[in-house]
């Protein structure tokens, strides 16, 4: 859809990461054929890169991301050479979408250290665009920060210059400082799934601006990924099982200390109140009567396909570069496949 005019950005789908990675690539063939311009997995029950790497032998147009691959479970080195093969084997269709994940799971999940997550993943990625510069050009790896260090490389464990280039850097971000970080030293940035367009506006894109100016880089050149949240129905009956389900998610993302800022901006302070004390006596099921109508039009786009359409592309046109759709419901495939002609144009 990217040679489509009437698609205001690229439109991406997330192949299901919870599967088995064979699973996963018969899934990207799938959606490559009906048309989404790329594939994204995430890091949860399987390793996102052997599954890309499956899809990438299964596909050849869609772009490949990881969205996200957790980079403090790694080091540099390792995420560099991951990464490096990759866009080797899917022949530049590569994008290295990398995440700090939260201090619980690194420390208690993955026995990592945890500290200044944003500072940490500038370096990260400085330290991975140093190792892959140093195979490029055959210059000696001389990286010294105060997290990670890398001064060793000889030719025996050098694969040498990428024929396809380095692959693009994206950071998840939400709060201020790591969407900063990412103006400064990646490519891009993935956006949460709970934020809003005002969110967006108002805080990502200067958060944003900062950074790029930080480094002397120009943040019009960077790339924003929005996963929107859809609730699309072609009855009533379907429409109020997929409101239903979207307010039970935004609940529970609403519940999270780490995602009040984005309420706050709207003045809902007193609803994450309501939605963290509710997740604390775990009352899951009744935290979904405090998303009001008015958080719900503003966190999802509601209705039938086409109307889905239009609110995303009034929402998000000339803000995303790449748009994604997050149900947490089944989504029939003749309903998926109506939104994705709606939004791309074509017939």
């Amino acid at each position: 859809m990217s040679d489509d005019a009437t698609a205001p950005f690229l439109i991406d789908a997330g192949g299901d990461a919870g599967t088995d990675p064979r699973v996963f690539a018969d899934g990207a063939a799938h959606l490559e054929a009906a048309g989404y311009d790329g594939i994204f997995a995430a890091e949860t029950k399987h390793d996102p890169f052997v599954s890309l790497t499956a899809a990438a032998m299964r596909t050849e147009r869609v772009t490949l991301m990881t969205g996200i691959a957790v980079a403090f479970a790694r080091n540099p080195m390792t995420v560099a050479e991951t990464a490096n093969d990759l866009q080797l084997v899917s022949g530049g269709r590569f994008v290295l979408g990398l995440g700090s994940q939260v201090k619980a799971h690194i420390e208690r999940r993955f026995s990592m250290p945890w500290s200044a997550p944003a500072a940490r993943m500038r370096e990260f990625v400085s330290a991975v665009r140093a190792i892959w510069a140093a195979w490029a050009t055959g210059e000696r790896l001389a990286f010294e920060g105060e997290h990670y260090r890398h001064s060793l490389m000889t030719p025996f464990f050098s694969p040498g210059p990428n024929p396809y280039g380095a692959p693009p850097i994206w950071l998840a971000a939400v709060g201020e400082r790591m969407t900063e970080t990412a103006g400064a030293v990646a490519d891009g940035v993935l956006a949460h799934t709970f934020t809003t367009e005002r969110y967006l506006r108002e805080v990502t894109l200067p958060a944003l601006a900062r950074g790029a100016a930080s480094a002397g880089r120009d943040a019009a050149a960077l790339g924003l990924a929005v996963p929107a949240f859809v609730a699309v129905g072609e009855t009533q009956a379907e429409l109020d099982r997929a409101i239903a389900a979207t307010r039970q998610q935004i609940a529970f993302y609403g519940s999270t200390p780490d995602y009040l800022p984005v309420l706050a901006l709207h003045g809902w302070e007193a609803a994450h109140e309501r939605l963290y004390a509710g997740s604390r006596r775990g009352e899951w099921a009744e935290m979904a009567a405090a998303v009001d109508d008015e958080m719900l039009a503003a966190f999802a786009a509601v209705g039938s396909p086409a109307e889905v359409a239009q609110q995303l592309r009034d929402r998000f046109a000339g803000l995303a570069t790449r748009l994604s759709f997050s149900a947490s419901y089944p989504i029939r495939p003749e309903l998926s496949a109506a939104l994705l002609q709606q939004l791309s144009g074509r017939r």
